[in-house]
């Protein structure tokens, strides 16, 4: 997955995020479900969709913001 890819589903992020994502040798397919996962994985849930495959797994991981219960 190239730079442009990242950006049209992202939107402008961090270069350090792209290569991580870039890393992971995800399709954009694969970076959209994360995307919809990150933004309503109980909504997802709700409708029945199976849960996120392993790389699907690890981009989310990658989008999700910190948690700041530290």
């Amino acid at each position: 997955m190239k730079r442009d890819d990242i950006i049209s589903v992202l939107g402008p992020v961090d270069d350090a995020v792209i290569a991580d994502i870039a890393s992971t040798g995800a399709t954009i397919e694969e970076l959209r479900e994360a995307f919809a996962w990150v933004g309503a994985d109980e909504a997802l849930v709700n409708e029945g969709r199976p849960l996120p495959s392993a790389r699907v797994a690890t981009l989310i991981g990658l989008l999700e913001p910190p948690d700041d219960d530290l």
